[in-house]
């Protein structure tokens, strides 16, 4: 037996201990609703540890979120729901039915035609009803327009160029600032709305992930902000103390240096 499918047996039957009337109590209390969250802060601690490089944190990281996928299963076997086997069969299924160009006879030139062809299997070969089907709610709301207009495009609902993309950005900030002259409160949520989706649309023209962009930028914003804590802490004075102008002053000062 390969070293890495002993270590997956290992795994599974340590998760089932400590489900066991001889485990551990806090585990066995947990049900699927108690670890969403834990299963969310695992993914994002992956997606942190990708950020920010620390590839040898990774496989810690990755572990982390494996046992979540494990416990979960573990959990379903115990009420005869479903087993690991099943998960297992389940992705290896999928994942030849969807590269028929890897496992059969189709033919794919490019990442672009891959993804058409995915999107074409979902509807033909899974039942989906919509092209637009499979995107979880729960998403953030960034990520969930990122992917609806990838599924959308995929299937041929799409510009051929950047440039109307660029003129419905324009556009819909004309509206939000129409609504917010006439203090439409309904309006504006909605003119908001719309100028974020055009700009998550024109994020996918630039090959961009809209929520990697924002979340960088709240990064920079943290760092640029506790710089000026700092430089103003040397001084002895409080953001309180410091006028808007002082405090800008710092901030170009920073970003000029970066």
């Amino acid at each position: 037996m390969p070293e890495s499918e002993k270590k997956f047996t290992q795994l599974i039957e340590i998760m089932a201990k400590l489900r066991s009337p001889e485990g551990c109590p806090w585990d066995r209390e947990q049900t699927h609703e108690s670890l969403r969250q834990h299963l969310l802060e695992e993914a994002y601690e992956v997606i942190e540890a990708i950020d920010e490089h620390r590839i040898h944190d990774l496989a810690d990281e990755l572990g982390d979120l494996l046992l979540q996928i494990i416990f979960h299963a573990q959990m379903a076997a115990e009420r005869k729901e479903f087993t690991i086997t099943q998960v297992l069969d389940a992705i290896i299924e999928k994942l030849i039915r969807r590269h028929p160009h890897v496992f059969g006879d189709e033919k794919v030139e490019s990442a672009s035609d891959q993804i058409k062809l995915w999107e074409k299997t979902k509807l033909t070969k899974e039942g989906k009803r919509s092209a637009i089907d499979g995107i979880p709610k729960q998403l953030p709301a960034l990520i969930r327009a990122y992917r609806m207009q990838n599924k959308a495009a995929a299937v041929g609902f799409d510009w051929s160029d950047i440039e109307p993309v660029w003129d419905k950005v324009e556009e819909e900030l004309l509206e939000l600032r129409d609504a917010v002259g006439r203090e439409d409160s309904v309006q504006i949520e909605e003119e908001l709305g719309d100028v974020l989706f055009s700009l998550v649309n024109l994020s996918r023209f630039l090959h961009k992930n809209p929520e990697d962009a924002l979340r960088h930028t709240i990064e920079k914003f943290k760092r640029r902000f506790q710089h000026i804590e700092a430089e103003l802490k040397k001084q002895n004075r409080s953001l309180s103390s410091a006028t808007l102008e002082e405090m800008d002053a710092i901030w170009n000062r920073i970003k000029q240096s970066e």
